[in-house]
C-alpha cells in the first residue's frame, strides 16, 4: 500500500490588505503520496503558489491569516516553530522556484550555495559537501561542475541555471519536492529537459513531488494525479487520465480547450471569457458562474459541493448534481482527448 506523506486538510489563507480581506485560498483539502506526482493547475491568482507556500511556511506572518492543518510526520506544519521548519525546510521539503535568479545568491559562486545547503542540514566535512556537490551537477547535466563550481549565476543560461536549482532542492535527499512553475521561463526544448530530468530524480529517489503549472501540457507529461484550483479552492480532481480523458468541470473544459495542438496551430485559440473573480469581494454562488457558458441558475446562488465521480474523481459543479440537465463536454474537448488517444504510449 502506497504511504501519504502529506495532508492537507481544510487550508485557508487570507491577507489583509487597504482593499479588505484577500480569501487566497479557501478551504484546500488534499494528499500526497509516497512517490506520486501531483500537479496544482489553474490561472494565476487562483492559489497555487500560495497554498504551497503555506507548507513551507514561507508566507509573512504580517497581515496573513492561515487556518487548517498541513501534517508531514505526525505533526502540523502550521503550528511548529520557525527554527523547527528551518530544519524541515531543506532536508525534507525542498523547493524550486519559477525564476531561479531570484533564489540563487548573485555574489556566491555556484558550488558554495549547494555546498552550504548540505553543511546547513548534514553534519560531514566541507570536503565530503563539495564531493557531494560535484556530484550532484554532473547528475543534474551540468559538464564540468569542477569549473562551473566556482562560476557564478550571472555565467549560467537559464536552463543551467535551473538545473542548479533542482540540485540544491536534492542536496539532502528531501521527501517532498514542490515545484513552483519551474519551466515558464524557458523554451519548449530546454522546458522539455528539465521536466526529464525531475521525472528522472523522482523515480531515482522515488521522490514525491507537488508541480504547480498553467500548462496543461506539462501537466500530461509529468502528473500522476491533477488538482484543478480557481479562486482559491480545489473544483476538480481526479488522475491525470481521469482529468484528461473525463474532466467534469467546466473550468477545466475550458483549461483543456485553450491548449495549443499541432492540429489548430492555424486557428484562434480557445480562450475563456472574463476574469478570475476579485479574492476581496468574491460573488455570491459559484465565482466562475459568470465566465461559466454552462451556469445554471442555482449557481448565481450557491457554491457548489463536491461531487464524487470515482473513488479518485471529484468535481466542484452542481452539473453532476442528479437534478441538473445533461451537458457534454464542448466539442474542442472532444478533438483533444482523440488527439490524446492518438499519441504513442
Amino acid at each position: 500500500m502506497v504511504e501519504k506523506i502529506l495532508k492537507i486538510d481544510n487550508l485557508a489563507v487570507s491577507f489583509k490588505t487597504l482593499s479588505g480581506t484577500i480569501n487566497a485560498v479557501r478551504g484546500v483539502k488534499l494528499d500526497l503520496f509516497e512517490g506520486e506526482t501531483l500537479a496544482l493547475v489553474g490561472e494565476s491568482g487562483s492559489g497555487k503558489s500560495v497554498s504551497t507556500k503555506a507548507i513551507t511556511q514561507l508566507l509573512s506572518t504580517k497581515n496573513t491569516t492561515i487556518n487548517g492543518e498541513i501534517i508531514f510526520n505526525d505533526k502540523n506544519l502550521l503550528e511548529v516553530s520557525e527554527k523547527e521548519m528551518t530544519k524541515i525546510r531543506g532536508k525534507e521539503i525542498a523547493m524550486i522556484f519559477q525564476d531561479p535568479m531570484t533564489s540563487l545568491n548573485p555574489t556566491m559562486k555556484i558550488g558554495l550555495q549547494i555546498s552550504e545547503s548540505i553543511l546547513n542540514h548534514e553534519k560531514v566535512s566541507k570536503a565530503v559537501a563539495k564531493a557531494k556537490t560535484i556530484e550532484l551537477m554532473v547528475k543534474v547535466g551540468i559538464v564540468n561542475p569542477e569549473v562551473r563550481f566556482n562560476q557564478y549565476p550571472h555565467e549560467f543560461s537559464g536552463g543551467m541555471r535551473q538545473r542548479v536549482m533542482i540540485a540544491l532542492a536534492l542536496a539532502c535527499n528531501p521527501k517532498i519536492l514542490i515545484a513552483d512553475e519551474p519551466t515558464t521561463a524557458l523554451d519548449v526544448t530546454i522546458q522539455a529537459q528539465i521536466i526529464e530530468l525531475i521525472k528522472e530524480m523522482k523515480s531515482e529517489i522515488n521522490l514525491s513531488t507537488i508541480f504547480i503549472t498553467h500548462d496543461l501540457g506539462v501537466v500530461a507529461n509529468i502528473a500522476d494525479r491533477v488538482a484543478v484550483m480557481y479562486a482559491g479552492k480545489i473544483v476538480e480532481y481526479g488522475t491525470a487520465n481521469e482529468i484528461f480523458y473525463n474532466p467534469k468541470h467546466p473550468y477545466t473544459w475550458g483549461l483543456l480547450a485553450s491548449m495549443p495542438t499541432l492540429e489548430n496551430s492555424n486557428e484562434m485559440l480557445y480562450t475563456i471569457p472574463g476574469s478570475p473573480p476579485n479574492l476581496a469581494d468574491l460573488p455570491k454562488g459559484d465565482p466562475f458562474a459568470i465566465r461559466n457558458q454552462y451556469a445554471l441558475n442555482i449557481d448565481f446562488d450557491e457554491e457548489p459541493e463536491m461531487f464524487k465521480v470515482s473513488d479518485t474523481h471529484y468535481a466542484a459543479t452542481w452539473l453532476l448534481s442528479p437534478l441538473a440537465p445533461k451537458i457534454n463536454p464542448p466539442e474542442e474537448i472532444i478533438k483533444r482527448q482523440l488527439i490524446f488517444e492518438s499519441l504513442p504510449g
